[in-house]
């Protein structure tokens, strides 16, 4: 399954290519890309509990991030 979210406070390229590298290591996710231009990340991954894994998604991004959200599209 493929979900697309806004992702809102995202200061750098840089910070983002960390966060995909963080986010492809949760053992649900098959890829991972979030462009810092449009502010956008697209999530693949295995047919599992959606919310669970956006949960983990979210833990991670707050641990690296602090300031940035997401919002699926």
């Amino acid at each position: 399954m493929i979900s697309k979210f806004k992702i809102l406070g995202l200061d750098c390229a840089n910070c983002a290519a960390e966060l995909e590298r963080k986010i492809e290591k949760i053992d649900e996710v098959k890829s991972v890309s979030i462009s810092f231009m449009t502010q956008r990340m697209e999530l693949e991954y295995d047919e599992i509990n959606k919310e669970e894994l956006i949960k983990k998604v979210k833990k991670v991004i707050k641990k690296e991030e602090p300031d940035v959200t997401i919002e699926e599209i």
